[in-house]
């Protein structure tokens, strides 16, 4: 065989030993898997309330222009960021989805000779994207769940280029506190850019929430990750967002693609952080909904791991992939995490009273009869 056609021998090493990533089920694979209706999807963390209505109105009143390439530089969003958060336009980078922004950190500052640090039970695509540019992944042992940054300090050498670190993470939901995050900041050396991930921060408990923005000027090795996809009910229009150094958002702008927004997301992330209603009350159903899987599970005599996020895991005490299965039977959609390292937990995401209801109802079902 011509070495042209074994196309696998023509990937890179650490392409050939990709795993990707799995994404939650659709509703729309389940009905046609099923035959299914009145399914209730709870796994992917998305906003039960949907988009803001001003985003709506938004992407209406920006249809007639869609034969236009959209802004490229994001102006009119990096605006508005710049303004919400006191920062300068230039140390602002859109993502398509915060998910991006963590590749093109990847592609700007890694190669094979480098190595980079996070938990177990770590966000998945920190190992993916990693991987994908031949970098070395330490993978250091979690503490209750949680991360460990004293081992993960301790783990830094000469080769060690980032460090990713979820806050809250995913998928545990364990949160940091903030002094002994920025701890962690001011103790690391200035090769080592740490990338703190703030996808789920908005429903954080504004007591137990770090300044992380502020703390920019003082560690300009810092770069904090955050999305439209979670609170703001975006997740379809791929909408994330970096604060940086300038430096630092110069390079990642070097190796973002052009139009990497569409214009029908930008117009709505722009509205939606506008609407601040409607983010009240998606944390209010978030806190309401957070409770009522918690005295649900206390009902079952199930353990779950506390969170920060809007979604918790819940240690179903059997093989966790085997009550997805049978949820999925109910119509119920969750997500199952052995893939890291959580064999008999479930990670729910948290929905409206109804959905809330039905996925506990399910179960109930499903325990009773494994």
């Amino acid at each position: 065989m011509n070495i042209t056609d074994n196309f696998y021998s023509l990937a890179t090493p650490g392409v050939q030993r990709l795993i990707p990533y799995v994404p939650g089920k659709p509703i729309e694979e389940l009905e046609r898997e099923l035959g299914l209706s009145d399914i209730v999807k709870l796994a992917s963390n998305e906003n039960p309330l949907g988009p803001s209505p001003m985003a709506l109105a938004a992407i209406h009143a920006t249809l007639p222009d869609l034969a236009r390439y959209p802004d490229g530089n994001g102006f009119k969003l990096k605006r508005a960021l710049a303004e919400k958060f006191s920062v300068d336009m230039s140390q602002i980078t859109l993502g398509n989805g915060s998910n991006e922004i963590l590749e093109l950190l990847a592609r700007a500052f890694l190669t094979p000779a480098h190595e980079v640090i996070f938990s177990q039970h770590a966000f998945a695509v920190y190992p993916i994207v990693t991987q994908a540019v031949g970098a070395t992944g330490v993978v250091i042992p979690a503490r209750e769940y949680g991360h460990d940054l004293d081992a993960m300090l301790a783990a830094v050498n000469d080769k060690t280029r980032l460090i990713f670190i979820a806050n809250p993470n995913n998928p545990t939901g364990t949160l940091l506190a903030p002094d002994e995050l920025r701890h962690f900041i001011a103790a690391l050396p200035s090769h080592v850019l740490c990338v703190l991930d703030e996808a789920y921060y908005e429903f954080i408990d504004p007591q137990s929430r770090a300044d992380s923005i502020a703390w920019l000027i003082a560690h300009p090795n810092l770069i904090v990750t955050r999305t439209f996809s979670k609170a703001y009910g975006l997740a379809g229009l791929r909408v994330g967002y970096s604060f940086s150094n300038p430096r630092v958002a110069d390079f990642l702008n070097r190796v973002r693609q052009p139009f990497n927004n569409n214009m029908l997301a930008l117009a709505a992330a722009e509205a939606a952080l506008a609407d601040h209603e409607h983010l009240q009350r998606t944390i209010a159903t978030n806190n309401d909904g957070m409770q009522q899987l918690i005295d649900g599970f206390r009902q079952l005599g199930l353990e779950w791991i506390p969170s920060a996020g809007n979604f918790v895991s819940v240690d179903v005490k059997r093989s966790g992939d085997g009550v997805y299965q049978a949820l999925l039977q109910k119509g119920v959609i969750v997500r199952p995490v052995a893939n890291y390292e959580m064999p008999d937990y479930l990670r729910i995401s948290i929905g409206t009273p109804t959905e809330n209801s039905r996925c506990l109802e399910a179960l109930q079902a499903v325990l009773a009869d494994v």
